[in-house]
């Protein structure tokens, strides 16, 4: 692996011992590992570097992990890995709604911690083959999505997307009226089986539907195909 931006991660958190562990675990596979001890100066290293990953700590002095990551949201487009010791599922929830792009719960296990960089570098570098539209622009009424800018806008108004939540959406919108189970939008966006258990996905799902003001209770633009999937509607982009 050649040193670009696509090998540089930015890892907050305050654990030493863990930071070395994960630092040392990385570097031999050609990742370059920039460490910061607090969320503060996380988010000052993350917009220095700019890295192509985030790895973000939930418990952080300062500045808390999901603090940061609704800071990151702001200008942030690559993907961000969340470490947490918590057990509490609403704490996952809420950084996946967040943006966050996964979730790795402590104790680590430095194998499976490389499988999961390594997936979300691999779908930021391998996004255009996934992508089935012609152009690099799909326009749904008052919906459009700007591939090559990673912009989306609704009525003129940008809607502020994180990077997996951009590349979900594309997916669907490039594939308009055909539900796409979570094994195949798992495989497009991620490389990896769907397991039957990750709600990574609806989480995801339910987050586009809020930002994208799609009712939560009664969807109309990404909907719900029972037994099927997921599916993005054409003709419901002109309402307000």
């Amino acid at each position: 692996m050649t040193n670009s931006s696509s090998n540089l991660i930015v890892l907050i958190e305050d654990d030493l011992k863990l930071a070395s562990l994960i630092t040392d675990y990385l570097q031999p596979h050609g990742y370059i590992v920039h460490h910061a001890g607090d969320g503060k100066h996380g988010l000052a290293l993350a917009q220095e570097i700019q890295p192509q990953l985030i790895i973000l700590d939930l418990m952080l002095p300062l500045v808390d992990g999901l603090t940061v990551c609704r800071e990151l949201q702001q200008w942030y487009k690559n993907s961000l890995l969340i470490l947490s010791a918590s057990g509490d599922n609403m704490d996952q929830v809420a950084a996946l709604e967040m943006g966050a792009d996964d979730y790795v719960c402590k104790p680590i296990h430095p194998r499976v911690l490389l499988a999961r960089v390594r997936a979300l570098i691999r779908r930021s570098e391998t996004i255009k083959p996934v992508k089935k539209a012609p152009t690099d622009t799909l326009t749904f009424g008052q919906l459009n999505i700007h591939l090559g800018r990673r912009q989306v806008y609704l009525h003129t108004s940008e809607i502020r997307l994180s990077e997996t939540e951009f590349e979900l959406l594309w997916l669907l919108a490039s594939n308009p009226e055909q539900p796409l189970s979570r094994e195949h939008i798992s495989q497009s966006l991620r490389g990896i089986a769907y397991d039957g258990l990750d709600r990574s996905i609806d989480n995801k799902i339910v987050s586009l539907r809020k930002k994208l003001n799609d009712n939560a209770q009664v969807a109309k633009k990404i909907i719900t195909v029972r037994g099927k999937g997921y599916s993005f509607v054409t003709d419901q982009w002109n309402e307000q």
